[in-house]
């Protein structure tokens, strides 16, 4: 008796503090939403652009003065400030970042920068995308990569530089370049899905309590956290992430046909050196030596679309972040 006891105390505690954080996340969430109609006005964003070239000629010869004697330091600088503007005849390489998250948050900015792009660039230019992303749910990284295949509609040739990472969703995105480079220990590829759904049936069952569920159609819900799960359920499931799978793969081949996709669509990821013996990358190499490599024939910008949230909506998209579906590459 006294061990039941103890249970339902504590039972009892976590109910009142599960009851307690459901009722202040609703009341956030209503808060938030009438800040945000009030605020929304205020949610602008805009572009920046800076020529990443004209920089790094900036802090060369910033260096190379510094390193001159004092009365030949003053004949060089009076040499540079005569220098002609540079004619702007050489094509331009367009510098873009993507740092990934679950929910691939950055796609929106991604989606304004590629307009950008797409508004004055022609064949001869070139992207470079610089990505860091691990991954995330099925539908937003797809968004994601999507964007990228804009300009390979247009015929706009796509570099994607990994630096650190381009895992499930990432690789995703990367597979649409027209190359690939990533640094020796970068990890690529993770090309596989995985979804993670805990159950409490068995804790609600003991202490008592129903959860009775309701669908129109035979699998408009299957795997549930708060019901009983069946094998017909698990086995529902298990077909939709082999299919989202089967997808996954078939971009990939789509976009790299030289990947042996058998080989490499195992959910595995490898560090670069070994990613590019399989095919997964096209050259071993950091975002900085690319750019460094194109200076000299290209003129380079980089491009941030910038956006200030208002604290409400900050607020809100957190929220969202925490109750997102679990399904992701």
């Amino acid at each position: 008796m006294l061990g039941m006891g103890h249970f339902w105390v504590s039972w009892g505690t976590f109910a009142a503090q599960a009851l307690t954080l459901v009722v202040l996340l609703v009341v956030a969430v209503v808060v938030t939403g009438r800040l945000v109609s009030r605020g929304r006005h205020t949610e602008e964003g805009h572009l920046e652009v800076r020529d990443l070239g004209r920089r790094q000629d900036e802090m060369s010869r910033a260096v190379s003065l510094a390193m001159l004697p004092k009365s030949a330091g003053r004949r060089a600088r009076r040499a540079i400030r005569h220098q002609p503007a540079d004619p702007g005849e050489r094509p331009a390489l367009f510098v873009l970042d993507f740092a990934g998250d679950i929910r691939a948050s950055r796609a929106a900015s991604l989606r304004e920068e590629i307009t950008a792009v797409l508004s004055v660039a022609t064949p001869a230019d070139e992207v470079l995308l610089r990505l860091s992303n691990p991954g995330g749910t099925v539908n937003d990284q797809g968004f994601a990569a999507s964007q990228l295949l804009r300009l390979r509609a247009r015929g706009i040739p796509l570099t994607v530089a990994v630096d650190t990472m381009a895992a499930s969703g990432g690789y995703m995105m990367a597979a649409v370049a027209n190359r690939i480079v990533a640094a020796p220990f970068a990890v690529v590829g993770s090309i596989g899905v995985i979804t993670v759904i805990p159950n409490v049936h068995r804790l609600l069952d003991r202490a008592g309590v129903d959860v009775e569920q309701f669908t129109a159609g035979r699998y408009k819900r299957t795997v549930t956290v708060l019901g009983k799960n069946t094998d017909e359920d698990r086995a529902k499931l298990t077909e939709e992430l082999d299919d989202t799978h089967a997808l996954f793969k078939e971009w990939v081949t789509a976009h790299r046909p030289q990947v042996d996709i058998e080989r490499v669509g195992t959910g595995e990821h490898w560090y670069g050196t070994r990613a590019l013996e399989l095919g997964l990358v096209d050259e071993l190499q950091t975002s900085d030596d690319y750019i460094q490599h194109r200076r000299p024939t290209h003129r380079v910008y980089e491009l941030h679309y910038r956006v200030r949230l208002p604290a409400a909506r900050r607020l809100l998209a957190s929220l969202n972040r925490a109750a997102g579906t679990p399904l992701r590459w």
